[in-house]
């Protein structure tokens, strides 16, 4: 778990890390250079890491295999209910979210901390402003779980 006393804001706590799939850490179905290792330095941390899909390209459980995660696949019909609904299950007050897509908003808006991610195939304008903090990339994003001070520095009052 990773403890944060933003000031101004409070203690927020974080024991699971929910990560989109196609657009925010992969893209055309392939898992971005280096998100692999990044992933395991936050699975080090003690983090749950949960990655959510509807699969678009059929490769996110051969993309995941070998990664300390839980894939949780769902129908593209369903997704941003599904996202909601996988974390309101896992327990939203303890978990951070990072997407760019308009099927990401529930679960950002159920999340403590929600990051939008920009990257390669840009983000949705429901999903910035929807979230907590907006980042240029996916390996941004990760990097602020592992150095929350910077989550600190950005959100404090």
């Amino acid at each position: 778990m990773v403890s944060i006393d933003i000031p101004g804001k409070g203690k927020m706590n974080i024991e699971n890390l929910v990560l989109d799939f196609n657009g925010t850490i992969a893209y055309d179905g392939n898992i971005k250079n280096g998100i692999r290792e990044k992933i395991q330095r936050v699975h080090e941390m003690g983090i749950n890491i949960y990655i959510l899909t509807a699969d678009t390209y059929h490769q996110a459980a051969e993309q995941c295999k070998d990664m300390p995660v839980t894939l949780e696949i769902f129908d593209v019909d369903n997704a941003a209910l599904s996202k909601r609904e996988i974390v309101n299950n896992i327990d939203s007050k303890l978990t951070m979210t990072i997407g760019n897509g308009n099927n990401d908003v529930e679960m950002f808006e159920e999340s403590i901390l929600s990051v939008a991610v920009i990257g390669d195939e840009g983000c949705a304008v429901k999903a910035i402003f929807a979230a907590d903090i907006i980042t240029n990339n996916i390996d941004d994003a990760i990097d602020l779980l592992l150095n929350p001070h910077r989550i600190k520095a950005t959100l404090r009052m």
